[in-house]
């Protein structure tokens, strides 16, 4: 007698700082291998304490996270990223049961690792060591100067819900953990439950890489119907998938009306365009087309970003579907796990009926099918080949609404570069789009003609083709999302993805409590002054001499005056050949309704600031490195005299280095206290002395 065959085993969740499955007798739902039809694992909630793990990442994964600074969070990612990459090789493995090629994983599992070093060098280079952030410049708001205004980004005090799309189960989850996790955000993941259990590995690597705050990652594997219901206006969800289940999921009563944030990227139906000037025979033309048969392939066409729309002037059409066919001959479907496959199958035998359906949507609808077409029979396998069709008719409305989710691309014909604009624009909102021309204006019209209708643009020619990393790749420097049909949202974009999860608020006061908030100083706060005298009496301590170990924000030091001379003016001309006539020409300079005579230059006053502030000996300073914000407001003659006060601004240690950057605050004045220049001096400064 045959024993029976073992049950598949669940994916796990993640709750509470713990693996939880449901109990054996419990269904749940089976997920399958996409090239072989064999059960891989089952998927269920049932029984899972929803309500807990929500709460779980308001109070642990808060506590937690905000015991760190915005870079000691950065730094974590890098971690985890160096972590990832040491055991991706096991999540290859996982994914090539969704489907996914090696090329494939290359996008996904290695996107989603080198996302994480992005927002871990960002975070670190862009972003204050400190809790909050300040938005733009301080606002006057008396006379006096004892009462100003700024905005400022806090933290959301609730918890990141990140509804992720089946195609994508390891960048999917890490382009949206990154900027939770360095805003101090806790993520609770709900990936898709097709490729979920790949998900599932990658945070079971970063559980066990140990480097996570307790509370700072949840993940739900299977169905969370009810997880809206535990949310607030605390709370931010972002959402990837279909535009059916945004709207859905946005009409819930606690986004409605509960405040709780909604972001979505949807259904997109992005086009690339071919200009006129990209005839056949050009770089521009060869790169259209390998652009074209990439985003077919690529992850089998199952890529928000992939091209959908295949725009080209009507005289070629037929030259681009012979160019595809040519290209496409040498793609070969088939188990990813198999030596030269080059495109594997979609995720699940429930997609490949959805991709079939809409395929024969847009045949009844007036496509022609040139190349592929739907798979005849009902195998257990997913695959789809690639398939491209073209529309006697290019206004076709289907061809502007049915999203074929996989290897599936039409092309269209059309008459001019305004008629390009308006078929692109019927796409109702798009997230990325692709003009390929080498012509200056051709482009301009088109990303001026569309860009309204996108949230990215690649222009691609010959001096990009090979170094572009293409239209279907978000990177995390730039935002992915776009209106209208695309969802409306926005996520990664560098640091603008941080400030997503952050609330801005405006905050008025006195320059010390701003100071205080912010661990900025603003002029008119409380400062402690010292004078060359002081330095030089042993009764004061010049700033140049502390480490971050015993500098305080508010820390100053104030110059003697010091008088410029005629020929100071002429030797820095002299030696520096800059002799443009304000500081050379009596004549001129006295023409010119700016300035009362020959004037210093502004480069030399600064340069005199330099000295007349700075403490020569060897010390905590270890290096002057920039200078931000330089503006000049007083023009300087020949027997005026200047100061210089240079006040601590901002101080922000370095998490991996013995140093940090100290920002300071220069104003130079005249003889008659008037404001001549103001900037910023930036600084490296040793922790300790």
């Amino acid at each position: 007698m045959t024993a029976p065959a073992p049950a598949i085993e669940f994916v796990a969740s993640y709750v509470q700082d713990a693996w939880w499955r449901p109990a054996d007798d419990v269904a749940g739902t089976e997920v399958r291998d996409a090239a072989t039809g064999e059960p891989v694992a089952r998927v269920s909630t049932d029984g899972l304490d929803v309500a807990a793990a929500v709460e779980h990442a308001r109070t642990v994964g808060q506590r937690s996270l905000g015991e760190l600074s915005l870079h000691e969070r950065a730094l974590k990612l890098k971690e985890l990223a160096a972590h990832l990459t040491a055991h991706k090789q096991e999540l290859y493995v996982l994914s090539h049961r969704t489907g996914a090629t090696d090329k494939d994983n290359l996008v996904d599992v290695d996107g989603g690792i080198g996302t994480l070093f992005t927002f871990s060098s960002k975070g670190r280079r862009e972003l204050p060591n400190s809790q909050v952030l300040i938005d733009g410049a301080v606002e006057p708001l008396s006379r006096d100067g004892s009462f100003i205004g700024e905005h400022i980004y806090t933290r959301l005090p609730g918890v990141a819900v990140q509804i992720n799309a089946f195609n994508f189960p390891v960048w999917g989850m890490l382009e949206k953990f990154a900027p939770a996790f360095i805003a101090g955000v806790p993520t609770l993941v709900k990936p898709a439950t097709p490729t979920g259990y790949v998900t599932a590995a990658c945070v079971r690597l970063m559980v066990e890489s140990g480097l996570l705050p307790a509370g700072s990652l949840q993940l739900i594997s299977g169905s969370a119907r009810d997880l809206l219901d535990h949310l607030d206006h605390r709370d931010l969800v972002a959402f990837t998938g279909s535009a059916g289940t945004a709207a859905s999921l946005k009409a819930h009563p606690q986004v409605a009306d509960g405040g709780v944030r909604f972001t979505a990227e949807t259904d997109s139906l992005n086009a690339a365009i071919l200009a006129p000037d990209a005839v056949p025979g050009t770089p521009e033309f060869d790169a259209f087309v390998g652009s074209v048969v990439t985003e077919i392939t690529s992850k089998a066409g199952q890529k928000c970003t992939a091209i959908r729309r295949t725009i080209v002037p009507a005289t070629v059409v037929d030259d681009v579907v012979e160019a595809l066919r040519g290209r496409l001959a040498a793609v070969v479907v088939g188990d990813p796990r198999t030596e030269g496959t080059t495109m594997g199958a979609l995720a699940s035998v429930g997609q490949r009926e959805e991709v079939t359906r809409s395929v024969r949507r847009l045949e009844a609808a007036g496509g022609q099918v040139r190349i592929g077409g739907a798979p005849d029979g009902n195998g257990d396998d997913a695959f789809f080949p690639p398939t491209v069709l073209t529309f006697a008719d290019a206004d076709t409305e289907q061809a502007h609404s049915v999203e074929a989710f996989g290897p599936v691309t039409s092309v269209l014909g059309y008459s001019d570069v305004d008629d390009a604009v308006r078929l692109a624009a019927l796409g109702q909102g798009s997230l990325v789009a692709t003009v390929c021309t080498n012509d200056p204006e051709t482009a301009t019209a088109l990303i001026t003609g569309i860009a309204a209708h996108h949230g990215r643009v690649l222009i691609l020619n010959r001096q990009d083709a090979k170094t572009s990393t293409g239209h279907g790749s978000p990177v995390p420097h730039l935002i992915h999302g776009g209106p209208g049909r695309a969802g409306g949202g926005e996520e990664l974009g560098g640091i603008r993805a941080v400030k997503h999860h952050m609330q801005r608020t405006a905050v008025q006061g006195s320059p010390d409590m701003l100071t205080a908030v912010t661990g900025v100083w603003h002029a008119g706060a409380a400062v402690n002054s010292v004078s060359r005298s002081d330095v030089d009496a042993g009764t004061g301590e010049h700033p140049f001499r502390k480490s971050l170990a015993t500098l305080r924000i508010g820390d100053q030091f104030a110059s003697d005056l010091r008088t410029v001379h005629l020929q100071d003016i002429l030797d820095f001309a002299e030696t520096t050949g800059d002799k443009f006539y304000a500081h050379t020409d009596e004549e001129a300079a006295m023409a010119n309704p700016f300035f009362p005579r020959r004037v210093a230059h502004g480069y030399l006053l600064v340069s005199w600031a330099a000295g007349l502030f700075v403490d020569a000996a060897p010390g905590p300073v270890l290096a002057n490195y920039g200078l931000e914000n330089l503006r000049f407001i007083t023009p300087v003659t020949y027997d005026d005299a200047i100061r210089v006060t240079l006040t601590c601004k901002q101080i922000t240690p370095r998490v991996t280095d013995e140093y940090g950057e100290v920002r300071w605050d220069a104003v130079i004045h005249n003889q008659h206290d008037e404001l001549v220049a103001q900037y910023d001096v930036l600084t490296l400064v040793a922790k300790e002395a």
